[in-house]
């Protein structure tokens, strides 16, 4: 049988780093405790009945190994547990996914920069975001603009390179609704106004990874995709836009508000009969029923959470060229629009929807 065959570098009892899904900002140990397809069932170490779990792929930028936070100064929850349990061990480092690595000593992000970046909470949602904290390595601590907490509890980290964060009117170029902050009045949302309102500065466009890969996604192919509201959900999904790199992810039988922007590199992206190949079990399309009621109370959490950061749709005219950039970088905001969909310039280049 094949997924017998398919062997994985992660072993059930090891130990790692992951992202604490109660308090983002921080990270907490957590145990391998079961492997299925390269994804791995993480329990909290502190979880004595094991229900305390989180679900991610072993190449998912949530997990580090041991020692990880502590290196770069992510905040890191301490374990009450003094001593290793009996027969779990730490993973080796080298085999958790290599981030790129970037030269920080020149231009660089800085403390209090504004940014677009895909809300972790609300995954259907890009929105105003703000550089909270430089860490080393190239990982940046971002807040989304207008719900914030004030002890930072809501801060996510995100890699410089990470294609989960974007430029200044990136999503206006690319005919993406921004989610303005929460409470902001002043709609249509104008970043050359909030720049100036709020004393800040647009992160420098090339301090963004630009890379597109050849990916090979259209509009209209279906595939299996992570639920990554709901890690644990493999479900049957479509490709409904393409933005570059970005995808739109459709969740076949839900509202579209459910729908997630993911990265046509994602570990939680697989082909059809990808779950029948490993014996994961694959979450079919939401029947009428369910979709009328909206029963799944993880679904009504998202709608609330939605909700609360639906800004207005907004397809304006680009006004970017005069309001916030000189032309040279308007250029290479945009594009050439006559190079390959792999071609690095070619990351601006405004797409039609």
């Amino acid at each position: 049988k094949v997924s017998e065959s398919m062997q994985y570098p992660f072993k059930t009892s090891m130990r790692v780093e992951v992202v604490d899904k109660t308090h983002l900002c921080r990270t907490r140990v957590a145990v391998v405790e079961s492997v299925i397809g390269g994804r791995l069932r993480l329990v909290y170490e502190e979880s004595e009945d094991k229900t305390d779990d989180f679900w991610c792929h072993m190449y998912s930028p949530l997990i580090h190994h041991i020692g990880w936070s502590r290196s770069i100064g992510h905040r890191f929850k301490r374990s009450d547990i003094t001593k290793k349990q009996d027969g779990h061990f730490d993973a080796p480092p080298h085999l958790f996914i290599k981030v790129k690595e970037v030269d920080a000593a020149g231009e660089w992000f800085k403390e209090g920069m504004k940014l677009e970046a895909i809300d972790p909470l609300n995954l259907s949602a890009i929105c105003v975001a703000t550089i909270r904290k430089v860490l080393a390595d190239g990982y940046l601590m971002i807040g989304i603009d207008g719900s914030e907490a004030a002890d930072g509890s809501d801060w996510f980290c995100y890699h410089a390179t990470s294609p989960s964060i974007f430029p200044v009117g990136f999503c206006e170029i690319n005919m993406i609704e921004l989610t303005p902050p929460r409470g902001y009045a002043k709609l249509p949302f104008k970043w050359f106004d909030y720049l100036r309102e709020t004393d800040s500065i647009a992160a420098p466009v090339k301090l963004f990874n630009k890379e597109v890969p050849n990916h090979g996604f259209h509009v209209g192919m279906k595939l299996e995709a992570v639920d990554l509201m709901e890690p644990r959900l493999v479900c049957v999904a479509t490709v409904t836009r393409i933005i570059h790199r970005l995808l739109r992810i459709h969740f076949d039988g839900w509202e579209d508000e459910y729908d997630q922007w993911v990265d046509c590199e994602s570990p939680d992206l697989y082909p059809v009969g990808w779950c029948q190949l490993t014996g994961y079990q694959l979450q079919p399309p939401a029947p009428q029923s369910s979709r009328d009621s909206q029963s799944s109370s993880s679904k009504q959490k998202k709608k609330a959470k939605s909700q609360q950061y639906k800004g207005h749709k907004k397809m304006s005219s680009l006004q970017l060229k005069e309001e916030l950039l000189d032309g040279e970088e308007y250029n290479f905001l945009q594009g050439a629009s006559d190079q390959e969909s792999n071609g690095s310039a070619s990351y601006y280049i405004k797409q039609e929807p």
